[in-house]
């Protein structure tokens, strides 16, 4: 059987270690190989008109970039015996990431939570680029609360649960959980609320919160509360509406958790 592949997009930056770690945990859960590509910006790097004094830069930029990385990713490899692949890209940030996608083709990308001062991309930002562009599974590791190597595995879903999450991947990540799961739920008016709770079953515990300017930050709190470290958000590409689009986005600016983003070309199971 094929391994799975991770690409971790990093910027090597200070959150990039937690970035790893959570990639790593995420590897040992599903057995899946880890991938890191970091892209510096040309135009960043050459500052000189001479084509020798900037093949030269060049090189001592992505000789600096490479030995960051092997400090980085060493003590994973070797404390978690992970096999961790990384490779400097120096050029367009978005060509560079694009053709990287298309030439590894990963499984899953891991991206670094996002920050107030985030890199910028024709417009967008690292993480909206990848949602718009790449249609596979995304996680997004929380700086703080990410994912930790051999420790234990909390799901939640968004708007969903085991059967509407129904892919091999989730599957694997849902063997390794502990039970029983949790499903957070968006309603826009108190009718949707109670038929969302009279569906809840014993495997599940059901939390739904009606739609106001708190729902975001309640729902945070019971994530913190029921010590979930990974939220599960579908984005099947044929049901999701303008609204759920939204509180997607949402989420991933206020919620300080590690989401995993289903792919939104695969037809889920119902």
């Amino acid at each position: 059987m094929k391994k799975l592949k991770i690409l971790v997009l990093a910027d090597l930056k200070k959150h990039t270690n937690s970035t790893v770690k959570s990639a790593v945990s995420l590897s040992k859960l599903i057995n899946a190989k880890v991938d890191l590509f970091h892209v510096k910006k040309a135009t960043d790097v050459i500052a000189s008109d001479s084509q020798l004094s900037a093949m030269r830069t060049i090189n001592e930029e992505q000789n600096q970039a490479r030995n960051q990385l092997a400090t980085v990713l060493n003590p994973f490899a070797e404390n978690y015996n992970v096999n961790i692949t990384s490779r400097v890209g120096m050029g367009h940030v978005k060509s560079e990431i694009e053709a990287y996608i298309k030439t590894s083709n990963p499984d899953i990308i891991v991206l670094g939570q996002r920050q107030s001062k985030t890199l910028k991309i024709a417009g967008d930002n690292v993480t909206d680029f990848i949602l718009k562009t790449y249609n596979g599974t995304v996680m997004i590791a929380s700086s703080e609360n990410g994912l930790e190597p051999e420790s234990d595995l909390h799901i939640g879903f968004l708007n969903g649960n085991t059967t509407t999450s129904n892919t091999a991947i989730t599957n694997d990540l849902l063997a390794q959980t502990n039970t029983p799961l949790k499903s957070f739920n968006i309603v826009s008016n108190a009718d949707q609320k109670a038929a969302q709770t009279s569906n809840s079953t014993n495997k599940t515990i059901d939390y739904v919160f009606e739609k106001n300017d708190n729902t975001i930050k309640n729902l945070s709190h019971y994530l913190e509360k029921n010590q979930v470290n990974l939220l599960l958000i579908n984005r099947d590409n044929n049901t999701e509406s303008k609204s759920e689009k939204s509180e997607i986005k949402d989420v991933i600016n206020k919620v300080n958790i590690s989401l995993f983003i289903t792919s939104n070309t695969q037809k889920q199971a119902i």
